[in-house]
């Protein structure tokens, strides 16, 4: 597979798609970003990497962090993450209230804000210095020093955070949250205001390529079991209230966040990092997906 060509071929095609979206600009400090920029790295189990495009200027993941913090919940607990948060999708947007009170308190799954909420409150249980830990796990899966939290866009989502505070204070009242909602918060916030850059980001997520196995040492991630389960929620749960849509179109188990970045795995074969800031109406990279429709068909390589 010629990976080098293909990405250049959807780059220059998705060009037209330049401008019909819009940042996130409901959070201040993103709200600023350039939206023109566009990249994406392939990373390949072999250790291959492609790239086109603005694929080493850093922007913030927002919820693609969700997955490495539910890697780490479940390298914690295990099966015993399902108790506090379900495996279904929503159908709703990533910060409704709507389905909490009807299920008490236990959010559909771990990729909506609620479900990320109490992963976070689980690894306020096992991690003593919780936001060191989560970016030291991230960079010894990139194999970069250069991650960080940046501040700014975290206070800039808690200045805007009212609807989460809701949703912890919500689920606190059925005792899912367990941890002080200010606490559950900061954190929340902090990891999602984690920057990387497109290449980081695709070599970070090679272990869920690679049946749970470091791309670089091949220790044990997660067993093959859980990394099986992960890239399952990928699917159903991983674009919000789009997931459907995107499954349908593209194929491969993604995760995306409203900084414009998308994340997708085949397993078996490689991880795949874009950012396209601008987004649609469900606050996903509009360029992105319009991307990945056209190298999973180009490329005829999905789960399906």
């Amino acid at each position: 597979m010629d990976y080098q060509g293909l990405l250049e071929r959807v780059c220059h095609e998705t060009e037209a798609f330049r401008g019909k979206g819009k940042v996130a600009d409901y959070i201040p400090a993103l709200g600023r970003v350039d939206p023109g920029r566009f990249g994406i790295a392939l990373a390949t189990v072999d250790g291959s990497l492609y790239t086109t495009g603005d694929v080493d200027k850093p922007f913030s993941i927002q919820s693609i962090s969700k997955v490495f913090t539910l890697a780490l919940a479940l390298k914690q607990e295990g099966d015993q993450v399902w108790k506090r948060v379900g495996k279904e999708p929503s159908g709703h947007p990533f910060n409704s209230l709507a389905q909490l009170e009807v299920e008490q308190g236990v959010p559909r799954n771990p990729f909506i804000n609620g479900g990320a909420l109490v992963i976070t409150d689980i690894l306020l249980d096992h991690l003593p210095r919780p936001l060191e830990e989560i970016l030291g796990f991230i960079r010894e899966l990139a194999g970069s020093d250069s991650i960080i939290s940046d501040e700014e866009v975290a206070l800039s989502e808690e200045e805007k955070g009212d609807r989460n505070a809701a949703l912890a204070h919500f689920m606190k009242s059925f005792g899912n949250i367990r941890h002080g909602v200010d606490d559950v918060l900061k954190l929340y916030f902090s990891h999602c205001a984690i920057t990387m850059d497109c290449i980081s980001l695709a070599r970070a997520f090679l272990f869920l390529a690679d049946g749970g196995r470091h791309p670089v040492t091949g220790e044990q991630v997660l067993t093959s079991s859980l990394t099986k389960r992960l890239n399952s929620l990928m699917m159903t749960s991983g674009l919000y209230n789009e997931s459907g849509e995107f499954a349908y179109r593209v194929g491969l188990p993604s995760k995306s966040g409203v900084g414009g970045g998308i994340v997708s795995i085949l397993p078996g074969h490689f991880s795949l990092a874009l950012w396209g800031p601008e987004l649609n109406a469900c606050g996903n990279s509009l360029r992105g997906i319009e991307a990945l429709d056209l190298f999973t068909t180009y490329s005829g390589l999905s789960v399906f």
